[in-house]
């Protein structure tokens, strides 16, 4: 890390490189529901596919990648693959993101025309 003026310092590219490859993977809306799923314990890949509501398919490819990021671990359980996340840090990040009161993160709540306005010394 190199030091900056008011003692901050900046973290490696590496880590920023790594940090921007998560949070790009979590961008996805179902990824992201894949990721809060699995926080509350295991779930297999047809329980997960419920709770998402994608095709069965499509959440075994998120999981995939998920999976080879690091992000959650899976094991085998009879005829199913059990999943479960393995980085407390990408947990942290979701319930810090996720746990959000809905007026504040849900923008859609705000008529497009309020959304646009810019604020004035009247306002």
């Amino acid at each position: 890390m190199t030091e900056r003026a008011g003692g901050f310092e900046d973290p490696p590219a590496e880590a920023l490189a790594a940090t921007a490859a998560v949070v790009g993977l979590l961008v996805a809306p179902a990824r992201l529901r894949l990721m809060w799923a699995p926080v509350q314990g295991e779930s297999d890949v047809t329980h997960l596919t419920d709770r998402v509501g994608g095709a069965l398919p499509a959440v075994s490819q998120h999981l995939a990648k998920l999976k080879l990021a690091g992000l959650v671990r899976s094991r085998s359980g009879g005829r199913r693959q059990v999943y479960r996340v393995d980085a407390p840090d990408a947990v942290a990040l979701i319930r810090a993101v996720v746990g959000r009161p809905t007026a504040r993160s849900c923008p859609a709540s705000v008529p497009a025309q309020d959304s646009r306005r810019t604020l004035t010394k009247d306002t």
